[in-house]
C-alpha cells in the first residue's frame, strides 16, 4: 500500500479550498463523505488504497475523471444551501471568498485531474492518486 502524502490530501481539497474546512465544521445534516459511494464509512481515509476504494464507484482499481469529480463537488453541494448550484460569500466558510459556480468548481477539479493523471490515461492509479500534481 502506498502512504498517504499530505499533498495527496492537499491536492485533493485544493481544488477548492474553502470547503475542506466547512466539511469540518459540517452540521450533521451535511454529508462527510461522498453520496456518489453508498458503501463508504463516515471514518477518515486512512491510506492512499483507502481514498482509492472510497472514490473508484465501479470498482476498477482507478479514478475516472467523473468519480474524481463527484468526489470532491460532495463538499460544495453541502455548503449550497439554497441548491442553486452557486456557493455565494455568505455560504462559505467566515462569510467570505468570490461566489463559485458549481460547474466552474468541476471545471478547476477537472483541471487537477489532469495534473495528477501523469500518464495520460484518463484515470487516476494508486500512484498517481497519491502523487503531487505535475505542472499548472
Amino acid at each position: 500500500m502506498i502512504a498517504v502524502r499530505p499533498f495527496l490530501i492537499a491536492g485533493l481539497l485544493l481544488a477548492l479550498t474553502p470547503v475542506a474546512s466547512a466539511q469540518q465544521q459540517a452540521s450533521p445534516d451535511v454529508p462527510t463523505t461522498a453520496p456518489t459511494t453508498p458503501t463508504a464509512s463516515r471514518t477518515a481515509p486512512q491510506g492512499t488504497g483507502d481514498y482509492l476504494s472510497r472514490m473508484d464507484i465501479d470498482g476498477d482499481r482507478r479514478i475516472s475523471l467523473l468519480e474524481y469529480q463527484d468526489w470532491l463537488t460532495y463538499a460544495f453541494d453541502g455548503m449550497d444551501r439554497n441548491r442553486d448550484g452557486v456557493l455565494t460569500p455568505d455560504e462559505q466558510p467566515g462569510g467570505r471568498g468570490k461566489a463559485i459556480t458549481r460547474d466552474a468548481h468541476r471545471a478547476r477539479v477537472a483541471e487537477r485531474f489532469g495534473r495528477q493523471d501523469i500518464d495520460r490515461s484518463g484515470f487516476l492509479d494508486a500512484k498517481e492518486l497519491a502523487a503531487p500534481p505535475q505542472g499548472r
